[in-house]
């Protein structure tokens, strides 16, 4: 095999084929495209990536899911198949994540939401409002923050402080395109800024061909609301079950984020650090953001314990209820 041919065969990151596609509508009129994955009336998980990505970016853990659950997986307004619709802000990630729940659940059904990066950050946005608490059972963050996060970002190898946190968000929100094709140089580039050096050349493959699908506008309309993001209120009100995962190598998000994130959640169940990993979590470590949300699910959901038992899964249930920090191998 060329090593061509290696980069394309994403296998496990290559997206599924939806069981249904619907729009919904947010409160702005806002078009957000849902793919719904798995059986009808199975237990219900619903998916939110970050900025730059789209449902595409959740491949693995929708292959793993879909067996036994109801995976409900949506774009970001601007992302994927969501056109950009202003204003954006976090006001309008809890908006649309409102609009997801409310087209794809019945009243008073409740799903296992886990959130990765800007969609945790979509989490916390939302954690006051009726329609996320009438729906959310229980909650997963992967590798994000509430606040401070352009100057704790340690993209650049340089002393925190005034300089770091400029250069960072002229690097971030730079409104130039980086093309709709990954390069070489551009593999080279994301691997450094948001995955472990353990990565495999499938994962970056997986990774830049969903962040170079992201339209700049898009790309640049959002780097100005995490560059200015405060949602540490939110994070006091999600008082739902809630585990936090981080990578130890995450320059996006790094570890202090999770930790800040357990002092402020009421009800944080356990920090995870995946030794080595990087900003892609669910990429770079499948198995483990998967086995949160079975955990979640099987403990959480009226219905979730007989479709975890049903997948053969008994790894994923073992949790230590209790909030601290757990150091974790994804292997």
């Amino acid at each position: 095999m060329s090593t061509l041919d290696h980069l394309t065969a994403l296998g496990r990151y290559q997206p599924p084929a939806p069981a249904r596609e619907l729009t919904a509508f947010s409160a702005d009129g806002a078009r957000i495209s849902v793919e719904v994955h798995g059986p009808e009336g199975a237990p219900a998980v619903v998916l939110a990536h970050g900025w730059t990505c789209s449902v595409a970016f959740w491949a693995a853990q929708i292959r793993d899911l879909s067996e036994r659950f109801r995976v409900i997986a949506y774009d970001q307004r601007g992302h994927g198949g969501s056109p950009l619709h202003a204003p954006v802000g976090t006001q309008q990630l809890a908006d649309d994540l409102e609009a997801v729940l409310a087209a794809t659940l019945a009243p008073g059904e409740k799903a296992v939401i886990a959130g990765h990066s800007m969609g945790g950050m979509t989490i916390m946005a939302a954690a006051g409002r009726p329609g996320f608490r009438e729906h959310a059972a229980a909650v997963l963050l992967c590798s994000t923050g509430a606040s401070a996060l352009v100057p704790e970002s340690t993209v650049l190898p340089i002393r925190r402080g005034a300089v770091r946190t400029w250069l960072t968000g002229q690097i971030l929100g730079s409104p130039l395109p980086i093309g709709r094709r990954p390069t070489g140089f551009s593999r080279k580039v994301l691997k450094y800024g948001t995955m472990g050096a353990a990565s495999t050349p499938q994962m970056v493959e997986a990774c830049a061909r969903v962040v170079h699908a992201c339209p700049t506008k898009a790309r640049h309309a959002w780097s100005h609301v995490l560059s200015t993001l405060e949602l540490t209120e939110g994070a006091r009100l999600l008082d739902l079950p809630t585990e936090v995962l981080v990578g130890t190598a995450d320059r996006l998000t790094p570890p202090v984020h999770a930790r800040n994130l357990a002092q402020e959640i009421p009800n944080c169940l356990r920090v995870t650090e995946l030794p080595g990993l990087g900003h892609m979590t669910p990429i770079e470590a499948p198995d483990v953001v998967t086995d949160r949300i079975r955990a979640l699910a099987a403990a959480h959901l009226a219905d979730g314990a007989a479709a975890d038992a049903r997948t053969g899964n008994t790894e994923g249930t073992d949790r230590t209820g209790t909030t601290g920090t757990t150091k974790e191998s994804a292997a």
